[in-house]
């Protein structure tokens, strides 16, 4: 491992999302205090503007800030999903990704994207995972998307698509990738051999072939390979068993909602997000663009606090051994 990172770009999100004002909020928060270097990425008129509203135009002044452009005032509408936002969102976070492999900053703090919006610009986009993997030019079932909070570390195998399409996605080589992945960004934690717990695909991991073949098929031989490499990694089980004992560093979800449904239970709007196994790290906030409060100036700013000092804690991540 080398020097911890200390250097982070803060890209906006979706501009008419909360995204702009929970980074402004953490930016005063963190500013002097943290001894980090804080770069905020985005459309110049947004932050303007919403520093403006908040009035925090006084943080903004002592701010590094790359903007990306001007967003057409037509499209600077709080709380409504519209393409050129969800355009800004993906520019920004491409712009501090270019520079977090140009060494000029350490990792990224995404704001929260919307989807929708970005579909609506029509960008190819499947989560921050997937547009690392872009910028990065690794392919996609190289980066996973691992939540942190409320004590619990989770990679998720697949992410945003239909738990069919997942479930032909899945085999051995994916899982196995999942949890290297996931073992080396807890290694960057400071936990340098964790214990692993991979989630069973059917309940009960299939209760020895009763309800199906997946798990034979995929999490049984993932384990086995694992533990052949030396990792700690004990026989796959179903999710609510591993999860109720507690006894694991990191855990491997096969589907979405097996990974995000404990971690945002126990962690609401506190959890972090991070997009491993590339070159460069980006971690979002495990918390969406809260459209219906937007504009508003209500946001609590917790969750990209927690993600900033998690950031600032960690040694700088390799994205292969």
């Amino acid at each position: 491992m080398s020097t911890n990172v200390r250097r982070l770009a803060i890209a906006c999100g979706d501009p008419n999302g909360i995204g702009p004002e929970i980074a402004l909020k953490a930016l005063a928060a963190r500013q002097e205090a943290s001894g980090l270097a804080l770069t905020l990425v985005g459309p110049e008129n947004v932050w303007t503007t919403t520093a403006a509203r908040l009035g925090l135009t006084h943080v903004l002044t002592r701010a590094r800030v790359q903007a990306t452009g001007d967003l057409p005032a037509s499209a600077m509408r709080p709380g409504v999903v519209c393409a050129e936002a969800g355009a800004a969102a993906v520019a920004a976070a491409t712009v501090a990704l270019q520079a977090c492999r140009a060494g000029e900053v350490d990792a990224v703090v995404a704001g929260p994207h919307h989807e929708m919006a970005i579909h609506r610009a029509g960008i190819a986009f499947n989560g921050y995972p997937s547009l690392v993997a872009r910028v990065c030019n690794v392919p996609e079932d190289a980066v996973f998307l691992m939540l942190v909070g409320a004590g619990l570390r989770i990679v998720h195998a697949t992410l945003h698509e239909s738990v069919r399409h997942a479930l032909g996605r899945l085999d051995s080589a994916l899982v196995q990738a999942a949890a290297r992945a996931g073992v080396r960004a807890c290694a960057a934690m400071g936990v340098r051999e964790p214990r692993v717990g991979i989630f069973g695909i059917n309940p009960h991991a299939s209760e020895s072939g009763l309800f199906g073949p997946d798990d034979a098929r995929v999490t049984l031989p993932a384990a086995a390979a694992l533990r052949e490499e030396g990792m700690a990694v004990d026989p796959p089980a179903g999710a609510d068993v591993l999860l109720s004992q507690r006894q694991q560093d990191l855990y491997v979800a096969m589907f979405h909602d097996q990974g995000h449904i404990p971690v945002k239970l126990l962690a609401p709007q506190a959890a972090s997000a991070l997009s491993i196994g590339a070159d460069a790290l980006l971690s979002s906030v495990g918390h969406g663009c809260a459209m219906d409060i937007a504009g508003q100036g209500v946001a609590r700013a917790d969750g990209i606090l927690r993600t900033i000092d998690l950031l600032g804690g960690l040694c700088n991540l390799p994205s292969t051994p």
